[in-house]
């Protein structure tokens, strides 16, 4: 059975406590029946006992890190606001699901590789045990000059065609952000009746307190669009926000689909090089020696 990943864990969080919140349930009681259900997750746990104590949950969340900051910055910035923070965390929680839907494209992009790189691995001890039972001395030309430049030759290929899909793997990974998070969160903000500056600095000192990088420059010109065109700015933001995680899951989709065709190349120059290297060659040195009396 696959275990759940992080993000869609987070994601799962966010949208049970913004379904809880909305209904109307204190913070606190909100907390407890997420630390009930989700009794596995010392983190949750840590942050239900400081709800229920009057403490800010948001503390014991970003220590968790990763996708956990997150969200940790929108209830941070829910507190320190009066904002309702109900469609920011339904927002985190959408954009948390397509980056864990991105990431496993990528994953499915990997299996067919990674399963041919593993059987590529084992081919050349089944080839060598093969011609050790039919009497071919492998080990002994292994051992000769030619049949070490062979082996190290093959090891390199290997490592260097590991190295290669590792590579290309990470590059089609989407970012750890959410996508127009900063956008969601100055929105949040100003829905607390805060002016634009104040919301965006008070987004940037929340972020920087739980250690979440974030790019504050588009709220900046869309708040000033919105400013100068009399249009509400939550508004813009928001819809920004949501074509940025539209364009970021279409991305991740074009590099998944890429990714399944790029990791060929390590294949065909790295790999199967490698699996003739070390599977086949030392076998035809093997039966060479054998003919050949030295």
């Amino acid at each position: 059975m696959t275990a759940p990943r992080h993000g869609d864990e987070v994601a799962e969080v966010a949208a049970r406590l913004g379904a809880l919140l909305a209904a109307g349930l204190p913070t606190a009681a909100a907390w407890r029946h997420l630390a009930d259900a989700e009794t596995t997750s010392p983190g949750l746990r840590a942050a239900a006992e400081d709800a229920r104590h009057g403490r800010s949950p948001a503390g014991s969340l970003a220590v968790l890190g990763g996708e956990w900051r997150e969200l940790a910055v929108a209830l941070a910035l829910a507190e320190r606001t009066g904002a309702p923070v109900g469609s920011a965390l339904a927002a985190i929680a959408d954009a948390l699901r397509e980056a864990e839907a991105a990431r496993a494209d990528v994953d499915a992009a990997l299996a067919g590789p990674k399963l041919s790189a593993r059987v590529v691995l084992a081919l050349p001890a089944v080839a060598v045990l093969f011609a050790l039972g039919l009497g071919v001395d492998v080990i002994g030309a292994l051992q000769t000059s030619a049949g070490l430049t062979v082996l190290a030759g093959g090891c390199l290929l290997y490592l260097a065609g590991a190295l290669w899909i590792r590579r290309l793997a990470a590059s089609a990974q989407p970012a750890s952000a959410v996508p127009g998070l900063g956008l969601d969160l100055v929105a949040l903000a100003l829905s607390a009746g805060l002016p634009l500056i104040r919301a965006q600095e008070a987004v940037a000192e929340e972020a920087a307190a739980a250690a979440l990088p974030l790019d504050l420059d588009a709220a900046v010109a869309l708040g000033e669009l919105g400013t100068r065109a009399g249009a509400p700015v939550a508004g813009l933001l928001r819809a920004e926000a949501s074509g940025l995680r539209r364009r970021a899951a279409a991305d991740a989709k074009v590099r998944a689909a890429r990714l399944g065709v790029l990791l060929l190349l390590p294949l065909g120059v790295c790999m199967l090089p490698a699996f003739l290297l070390v599977g086949v060659v030392p076998v035809l040195l093997g039966l060479l020696t054998s003919a050949v009396p030295v």
